[in-house]
């Protein structure tokens, strides 16, 4: 019986680079039969259905618990479709984004930035979706914009938990946190949390500073992989930077993840971390890189033993194939898109396939 993963169509460029990671999880690839349920998220469908395939599209996450997003078109508009994000985190119950900058194979970070970072980064609440208004006489010196926001403990302990728990398993330093000092209601709750993940998890190193510092030191060389748990909206802003600390923001994936009430990742949804960048649509130059590791981390939250060796096998080929210099031109190469994606296509096939001798 073959898995249901749900594929989630998407616009420009990032529908094109979606493509190829479904390219990637071909059965004659990956030797396993997944079961594409697709749902058409292109802006000119949102519209026509007034986001109700959105909708549609997150209670097939929850039903099916896996699936893999193309980057979006979100309207400027106001009275328009908005983002899917928003709804598809909200239709998930998800709490928990998590973004892990690594080094690329070959390419030069900055600041000599070479262990993983990974952001876990609340899903929702905080500056997102807070209510907003003006009061006073419109554009004039004595008019005043208001916006309240709200945290909840149960996400701020799904972010901590999380984070515990990826440091525990990639043997990483719990870093940074909120600015509590000035916040100490609001913002404190995440400590709170933060601190007591701490007591729960004795064997994980932790070491929390203010959201100002964290980004400061970042910058200065470190040797032990860190994970940073965040805020909504400080985790926005710090995830975009961490990746581009390690070359490219192309070179890592980002995972929606919600966990149910023991704490256990329930259901996931992957994605890149960049936008739909209308400017490379249909001129096969743009890198795929983060969209195949994106279907490689989906398939490592599977059950199954044979989704979970494929994940490894695209990773490891993607990498490799940096490695020895098969590259888009972002990361100073020729090769084009459909031929990266190629490229690692057969190293995953050879890989299974020694695999499959030495057991």
């Amino acid at each position: 019986m073959s898995r249901n993963i749900v594929i989630l169509d998407g616009d420009q460029t990032g529908q094109e680079l979606l493509v190829e990671a479904l390219r990637v999880l071909a059965p004659d690839v990956i030797r396993t039969q997944l079961n594409f349920l697709r749902y058409d998220l292109s802006l000119d469908n949102r519209r026509q259905t007034n986001n109700a395939v959105v909708y549609e599209a997150g209670k097939a996450l929850r039903e099916h618990k896996l699936g893999l997003k193309a980057a979006t078109i979100t309207p400027e508009t106001k009275n328009d479709v908005g983002s899917p994000n928003r709804i598809l985190r909200e239709e998930m119950d998800a709490e928990v984004i998590l973004r892990t900058g690594r080094r690329i194979p070959g390419v030069p970070s900055i600041a000599g930035v070479y262990a993983p970072i990974t952001v876990v980064r609340m899903a929702r609440d905080d500056a997102y979706g807070a209510k907003e208004w003006r009061e006073g006489e419109a554009d004039s010196l004595d008019e005043n914009a208001f916006r309240t926001e709200r945290i909840s403990r149960r996400v701020c302990r799904a972010v901590t938990e999380y984070a515990f728990q990826h440091a525990s398993r990639t043997r990483g330093t719990i870093f940074g946190g909120p600015k509590y000092t000035v916040s100490p209601i609001y913002e404190g709750m995440f400590k709170e949390e933060m601190d007591a993940a701490a007591k729960r998890y004795p064997n994980v190193r932790y070491n929390p500073q203010l959201i100002d510092a964290t980004f400061a030191l970042l910058l200065a060389p470190r040797g032990d992989a860190l994970v940073i748990p965040t805020l909504n909206r400080d985790g926005d802003l710090l995830s975009d930077m961490v990746m581009q600390l390690f070359g490219s923001i192309a070179g890592a994936e980002s995972l929606v993840i919600s966990m149910d009430d023991t704490y256990t990742v329930d259901c996931v949804m992957a994605e890149a971390p960049h936008g739909t960048a209308p400017a490379l649509e249909g001129r096969n130059i743009a890198n795929p890189m983060a969209m195949i590791l994106a279907a490689a981390g989906m398939l490592s939250y599977a059950k199954e033993e044979e989704l979970k060796r494929a994940s490894r096998a695209i990773y490891e080929a993607t990498l490799e194939a940096v490695y020895d210099g098969v590259r888009t031109a972002d990361l100073g190469g020729s090769a084009h898109t459909d031929e990266f994606t190629t490229e690692v296509i057969r190293r995953v096939k050879s890989k299974l396939e020694v695999w499959s001798t030495l057991s």
